[in-house]
């Protein structure tokens, strides 16, 4: 069997508190580890996406419309639907001790909102920052 989700692969969280977002694959875990024995990945997702600027608003206005949330999660495969979309931003902060630990989750989080925000600003990969409507 292939394995198709791979690190960088833009997937749709199916269950759970984020269900209905947008992640990307950042660290997959195909035969599972021993605190988790099935396959899983971790997934930096977008919690609030960026709304919709306008010319005729205020500088002030449109950074703050500019502005994301993420989430850092680990996920089963099973709650997971892969998209065919791929998005090319390196998360070398997070890692899975991002996970145990409460405060490096935090910078991690902070770390990884701020690559998305960069990549929001260039205007690549347009389908990942938009909502998704269902």
């Amino acid at each position: 069997m292939v394995k198709f989700l791979k690190s960088g692969k833009v997937v749709v969280v199916l269950s759970g508190r984020f269900a209905g977002k947008k992640a990307v694959i950042v660290r997959n875990f195909d035969d599972g580890t021993s605190s988790r024995p099935y396959g899983h990945a971790l997934v930096v997702g977008l919690q609030k996406e960026p709304r919709k600027v306008t010319k005729r608003q205020s500088q002030k206005k449109q950074a703050k419309k500019s502005t994301l949330k993420t989430f850092i999660k680990t996920v089963n495969y099973n709650h997971l639907m892969p998209t065919r979309y791929t998005l090319d931003v390196d998360f070398k902060g997070v890692a899975a001790e991002a996970q145990e630990n409460p405060t490096k989750k935090v910078e991690a989080r902070k770390e990884c909102k701020k690559l998305l925000e960069e990549k929001f600003k260039t205007g690549k990969n347009r389908w990942f920052f938009t909502k998704l409507r269902f």
